[in-house]
């Protein structure tokens, strides 16, 4: 159980305009980028694999191919240097993380349970 005063600094984190999505939805993540003494915005457009922690500490996983290379990145929800969040297309998935679409886990997985067969 956290603290009153925790909880309460906390509250003042949390963005409100985060729109719902779960994993398995298309989002465009628009992150503010600072390259010297300017700053742009970056879209990053993919499929969320995941979303972890609470509060102010919630990150969640967004996974795009780029030239036939896979690139995962981690983003915290209520960060200021994400700008905000567009959902593109809802997903419909069963499961609550989609790391079986990361090829590179997939295979650590297998690895690990073929090693424990004996």
């Amino acid at each position: 159980m956290q603290n009153a005063l925790i909880e309460k600094i906390e509250a003042r984190e949390l963005k409100a305009d985060r729109p719902e999505f779960k994993p398995g939805d298309t989002v465009r993540v628009i992150t503010k980028i600072k390259e010297g003494d300017r700053e742009r915005l970056q879209p990053f457009e993919g499929v969320v694999l995941g979303r972890q922690g609470g509060g102010s500490r919630e990150t969640f996983i967004v996974r795009r191919v780029v030239q036939e290379v896979g690139v995962e990145k981690v983003f915290p929800l209520h960060a200021p240097s994400v700008v905000r969040i567009e959902i593109v297309k809802k997903g419909d998935v069963r499961r609550a993380k989609l790391y079986h679409l990361s090829p590179r886990r997939r295979y650590r997985t297998t690895f690990v349970n073929s090693k424990n067969l004996d």
